[in-house]
């Protein structure tokens, strides 16, 4: 197979529109950004010309599809595909290889709407890999740094301040604590893992070769991040984040109490939204009772319960300092301030949020 890889990087950098005619069951498994489902076969279709390729041959499941996708269902689909071919005529289509459902649907199009409408060769499989590769590429060649600091300090506050940043928390769709699931899901994997590369690829094409990342877990949520990435993260420098212990509850307040009942509201509506929201912060609590202990699980749960009260009452949030004051001194900062005590001959800068931001535009890459 000849190299696309330039090729690739075009369509990756400018967001060409690109229409994937796997089975629903391929795409939910694996998928690029912004790219739209509009499947030859569907799932059921798909499985019954599988099952015939295996036991008779490739011939007889062609044969299969073709009498599967035939009539209305055919003309239906050929219209859809007019349609996003009408809308984009700069994008392209593309099945997992590349090969015969990309080609059948390139050849419907043009014989019964008249559309020459180009396809990716090499499929998905070939631009999955190649943006596999793009991750591994800057991990070789570039510079990374980390942010750390306890919990509340406004890490993420300021990788949105630096252009030359990799929010993996955002890419994850999770703040990445017991704490941080946000109303909607998380990606899946692999979709994470191209949203990565794809920002990696477009921040390098501005001649970026430093990145500033927070100092994660392998784990973001239910997100693992790169292997490769997250070794070369394990040795990298550090700067550390500081801010008072009454900024920190303000902003944890502002993050897991405010805004998450507000997203809880936007998807689901004010009451159903509401009970989310509750349900979502004493699951989080409940997901850490073995490393809290019995007692203070309770207590902290009572005080919840109180504050949730008072908030579906009057809305007022006052009362969530409580539960959040005592998370972060008796839970969250011991075990961060154990962490730092490992990660100390790291640290190569620590100031508040004004210092780090200053810090990190002017440091160069090594």
């Amino acid at each position: 197979m000849r190299d696309n890889s330039a090729h690739f990087r075009d369509i990756f950098l400018h967001d060409i529109p690109m229409m994937d005619v796997r089975a629903p069951v391929e795409f939910v498994k694996g998928a690029f950004p912004g790219v739209i489902n509009l499947p030859l076969m569907n799932d059921v279709e798909r499985q019954k010309v599988g099952t015939s390729y295996k036991q008779e041959g490739q011939q007889a499941a062609i044969e299969l599809g073709h009498q599967l996708v035939s009539g209305e269902l055919k003309q239906a689909r050929i219209e859809a595909w007019a349609a996003f071919a009408n809308e984009h005529p700069e994008g392209f289509l593309y099945c997992f290889r590349g090969g015969l459902r990309s080609q059948i649907t390139q050849q419907w199009l043009k014989t019964e709407a008249g559309i020459q409408y180009p396809r990716i060769i090499g499929g998905y499989k070939a631009m999955r890999n190649f943006l596999i590769g793009v991750t591994e590429q800057a991990v070789a060649e570039c510079d990374f740094v980390l942010i750390g600091g306890l919990t509340g300090t406004g890490k993420t506050e300021v990788l949105q301040q630096l252009d030359n940043a990799l929010d993996l928390e955002g890419l994850a769709n999770h703040r990445g604590s017991s704490f941080g699931k946000h109303a909607t899901p998380q990606p899946g994997q692999i979709d994470f893992e191209n949203q990565l590369a794809i920002d990696i690829l477009k921040k390098r094409a501005t001649h970026l070769h430093q990145f500033v990342i927070e100092d994660e877990g392998r784990i973001v949520g239910s997100r693992a991040v790169p292997l490769e990435l997250y070794r070369i993260m394990q040795a990298a420098p550090l700067v550390w984040l500081e801010d008072s212990f009454e900024g920190r509850v303000e902003r944890i307040l502002k993050d897991y109490v405010i805004d998450l009942c507000a997203e809880f509201i936007e998807v689901q509506g004010v009451e159903t939204g509401f009970a989310g929201y509750a349900e979502r912060l004493k699951q989080s609590l409940s997901s850490i009772v073995r490393r809290l202990g019995g007692e203070r699980y309770q207590r902290l749960s009572a005080i919840m319960d109180s504050a949730l009260e008072e908030q579906a009452r009057s809305g007022d949030v006052d009362q969530h300092r409580a539960w959040i004051s005592a998370m972060l001194s008796e839970y969250y900062d011991p075990m961060y301030v154990h962490q730092r005590d490992s990660k100390n001959p790291r640290i190569e800068f620590a100031g508040d949020q004004a210092a780090v931001v200053e810090y990190l535009r002017h440091r160069t890459a090594r």
